[in-house]
């Protein structure tokens, strides 16, 4: 190390001191990657099919049109 740069660096708070001694973080991975978008969006595509069919099942569907009935024809 140069005479001169290591003087330089002694007179340098301890905080300045520090960054320049330690090597530079390397950034976090922060976020999904493309792979990661797929798979999430083929889960959410099949979720929603599933709950498709479950809401036009046939017992669903007849649960759900008397329960909207009887909210309807409630005396006020």
């Amino acid at each position: 190390m140069n005479k001169h740069r290591l003087c330089a660096v002694r007179t340098l708070p301890h905080r300045a001191r520090t960054r320049l001694a330690r090597p530079p973080r390397l950034p976090r991975d922060a976020g999904m990657s493309t792979a990661e978008y797929a798979i999430g969006t083929v889960a959410a595509a099949g979720l929603a099919a599933v709950l498709y069919q479950v809401v036009t099942s046939d017992t669903v569907s007849s649960a759900l049109r008397g329960l909207v009935e009887r909210a309807l024809d409630a005396p006020l």
